[in-house]
């Protein structure tokens, strides 16, 4: 048995003893997640048309070394596995929009269109989301299909997010 094999079944034996699959806070496990606002093309993004799909989202600043490396780890996984009823959408908390702007256009010369993830600025005019105050830079939340929290990660995503994560798709 392989560790994926290994982990599945892990996982579905502590479903079935009701055990927690994700360490996550209780408190907020059930609170259905939103973020409504403008991508970095400008066409309207709302967390809601991802409803039925587990969603990562990503909270980073464009000159923090650690979202880079993460987000790069996240767009090979996003490519992987987007056929699979999975979506990253980074938000970015830059203060400036200079420093967003800049980021688009490295990622939108670097990466082809298929590889490109929605990204929208938090402190757009317009823009609503409920995640709270964040704790480092990055800030990741894993939202299950109906949006409530499966776990959070401050900092760097570590490897044992990376498989729960990929347990966590259908």
């Amino acid at each position: 048995m392989d560790r994926r094999d290994f982990l599945k079944t892990s996982l579905a034996s502590s479903m079935v003893l009701g055990a927690p699959a994700f360490a996550a806070d209780k408190k907020t496990s059930n609170v259905q997640y939103q973020l409504r606002g403008t991508d970095v093309y400008g066409k309207p993004l709302d967390l809601k048309e991802y409803l039925g799909r587990t969603v990562l989202v990503s909270f980073f600043t464009f000159d923090c070394t650690v979202c880079s490396h993460d987000l790069k780890l996240m767009r090979d996984f996003y490519l992987r596995n987007v056929k699979k009823k999975f979506v990253l959408l980074g938000v970015n908390i830059d203060q400036n929009k200079k420093d967003l702007d800049e980021y688009n256009d490295a990622t939108t010369l670097a990466y082809p269109k298929d590889q490109r993830f929605p990204t929208v600025w938090r402190f757009a005019p317009g823009h609503q989301d409920n995640f709270g105050s964040l704790g480092s830079t990055p800030t990741h939340f894993v939202l299950n299909p109906k949006h409530q929290l499966m776990f959070k990660r401050d900092g760097a995503f570590l490897p044992e997010d990376w498989d729960n994560l990929w347990l966590s798709l259908p």
